[in-house]
């Protein structure tokens, strides 16, 4: 099989022990992850070929976020060494009522300073069938979204499958552009595109009518098919719009599924209610791992597809750290309809 390639920048994530706040951290969890890297571990894990493409530092620490994708089967042959420092993010999980707060500490780090042609994009396309970028990649820095924007044209011009999760990250938007000004081109270059009701509103000024996610009331599938089809006028390339559906509960306790337009029908998936949540971070790139996987080996059936990711995603709220390490048997018994946790023995 061909393999897959993912772009992006992969951090160092501190987290306080359990549901412990900043104030009373006395140590800190250590998880390497990221947007684009947890699509990667995913696939690796599904058993198919994958290589992260991302920039890390000449250092020690560079060294041990490479040694994790390593650790994972994830190639890492076409990443590229240089900067100053790897990307930090602290994470305080929330419980019930309480959100999970996440403060950014990436200014200057190797991928924000990567500039247009220290990747060569046809090398690393060889043999390749599918790549995968987010919306976090062009919010780092124009550097980042100039190497996004070469990498999405490379693929165009080889015949290589294009997908991205719009993943729209306030806080990163801040080196003088907007994900107006910039998210449209590279989203045109896309045969899939991954959002929620968030995403689309504040990169396209698309959304849903009549929906307040702050009130846990974004689960009305059909409320998305107007997004499916404006998102697909705007950029006529995209044969596949999915939409991840949340209900919030509260931060313990979420509702999950997710729709597919295929620009004729709409595939809704079944809902979950994820009532304990271990950590919920990572959880939009372990639908896309799954969609990935769901619409190379299930070929047409997007259905069965939509329904992989959904489930896929589930599992990954019940595992720690960023990455889902779900196996494929583990997310079809859920598909199946078995959700008992019954001990396997």
């Amino acid at each position: 099989m061909k393999k897959i390639v993912t772009f992006g920048e992969i951090m160092l994530r501190l987290s306080p022990p359990g549901w412990k706040r900043f104030s009373q951290a006395n140590s800190f969890d250590v998880i390497y992850g990221g947007g684009e890297s947890n699509v990667a571990v995913s696939l690796a894990n599904y058993g198919l070929p994958v290589d992260f493409v991302t920039r890390l530092p000449d250092n020690d620490i560079g060294d041990c976020a490479l040694m994790e994708m390593r650790k994972r089967g994830v190639n890492t042959s076409n990443i590229v060494r240089g900067g100053e420092r790897l990307g930090i993010y602290f994470l305080e999980t929330g419980a019930v009522s309480r959100g999970s707060k996440v403060v950014y500490d990436r200014a200057h780090s190797s991928m924000s300073t990567i500039q247009k042609g220290m990747i060569d994009w046809r090398e690393v396309f060889k043999n390749a069938q599918w790549f995968h970028w987010t919306g976090i990649t062009p919010a780092i820095s124009q550097g980042a979204a100039d190497a996004c924007l070469e990498a999405i044209q490379v693929a165009n011009d080889m015949g290589v499958t294009v997908s991205t999760d719009l993943n729209y990250r306030k806080k990163l938007w801040n080196y003088g552009k907007s994900p107006a000004e910039v998210m449209p081109e590279l989203v045109a270059g896309c045969d899939v595109i991954l959002g929620n009701e968030e995403d689309a509103e504040k990169h396209f000024d698309i959304h849903p009518d009549g929906v307040d996610v702050t009130q846990g009331d974004s689960m009305d599938a059909q409320a998305y098919m107007s997004v499916c089809q404006k998102l697909i006028k705007k950029f006529p390339r995209c044969k596949k719009v999915i939409i991840t559906l949340r209900g919030s509960i509260s931060a313990s306790h979420n509702s999950w599924s997710g729709v597919l337009y295929d620009g004729q029908k709409l595939y809704e998936a079944p809902t979950y209610q994820i009532t304990h949540i271990v950590d919920r971070v990572g959880g939009g790139d372990s639908f896309m791992g799954g969609l990935i996987y769901g619409l190379l080996h299930y070929q047409n059936d997007n259905q069965q597809a939509l329904n992989f990711a959904v489930a896929a995603s589930c599992l990954k709220h019940t595992i720690f750290g960023d990455a889902n390490l779900s196996t494929v048997a583990e997310v079809e018994k859920l598909m199946s309809g078995d959700a008992s946790g019954r001990v396997s023995r």
